[in-house]
């Protein structure tokens, strides 16, 4: 684990080089970002799914806990959607990435990687996102919705027993967690009042980019906003999955991912699949994400 400083804040990192025998060069290679969804999730719902694959594949690897999220420090304010893409542009200057950067995002966190790539479209070399929408209204009445909902919710024991008693003790803990970040920070009251890129700066958005959905999923209905703003872009919707496919199916994501950054983005590595490309031990599921 480390811990850096950055934007004022302490942020845990991780990090994962992918091996000599891929890029020619220990740690040498194209840089892959990942970044999680809100309230219920950190970093290692990419951990345990995606990253070891793209560093199998030749990629140095970044996850992020994001501010009051995981390990990183929690202010009790401060999380427009500004404040989180000031803190992925103060994360890679302090770890001295300086060149364009593929950046991976599970639900808003797809939205952090594209609003950072309509301000800094020369640090990007690639966007993928999974169950996200670029920063438009639409989607953040959705975000905001949900984060009321559960704010107004969560903090009654009751409603935590009923989540343990109905869905078990795993979502349990998720909904705590959740509480606990929207209980000790304004992010509930924040995130709704952002300051949303122009929608011209994202159209303006010419490098590849991927959108993942599951196909029973209520995020797949924003898809036209992406086809509309980002006609270029590559989206694929796979049947029966929900929002959390990126859990649920993390080779299903990982052969869709891998295949596109050769395909569509040129990354030269061997035949990675995602099942293979972790250590193989068993994992404990990571948390799914409230949005």
């Amino acid at each position: 684990m480390s811990i850096v400083r950055a934007n004022g804040l302490s942020v845990h990192v991780e990090q994962l080089r992918p091996p000599e025998v891929v890029s020619g060069v220990p740690g040498d290679g194209p840089t892959a970002v990942l970044i999680h969804g809100l309230a219920t999730d950190n970093l290692a719902s990419w951990y345990l799914s995606m990253a070891h694959p793209l560093a199998a594949a030749g990629l140095r690897v970044i996850m992020y806990d994001l501010r009051g999220h995981g390990k990183t420090e929690r202010p009790p304010a401060g999380y427009t959607l500004d404040h989180f893409v000031d803190d992925l542009a103060a994360l890679l200057a302090v770890l001295d990435v300086t060149g364009p950067v593929h950046l991976l995002g599970n639900s808003f966190g797809g939205t952090i990687a594209i609003s950072y790539a309509a301000r800094h479209p020369e640090q990007v070399a690639a966007i993928a996102a999974v169950e996200s929408s670029p920063p438009t209204a639409a989607w953040f009445e959705r975000v905001a919705k949900r984060l009321a909902a559960a704010a107004a919710q969560l903090p009654h024991e009751h409603v935590l027993a009923r989540i343990s008693a109905e869905r078990g003790e795993r979502a349990s803990r998720r909904a705590r967690t959740a509480r606990d970040v929207l209980v000790t920070t304004s992010l509930a009251h924040d995130l709704p009042a952002s300051r949303l890129p122009a929608e011209e700066r994202i159209a303006a958005i010419r490098c590849p980019a991927l959108w993942v959905y599951g196909g029973s999923s209520a995020v797949v209905e924003l898809a036209p906003d992406v086809q509309r703003l980002l006609p270029h872009a590559r989206i694929v919707t796979v049947p029966g999955q929900r929002h959390s496919i990126l859990i649920d199916q993390p080779d299903t994501v990982g052969d869709i991912v891998l295949s596109w950054l050769r395909q569509d983005c040129g990354l030269q590595s061997g035949p990675v699949h995602a099942a293979t490309g972790r250590d193989g031990r068993d994992q404990p599921p990571s948390p799914t994400t409230l949005y």
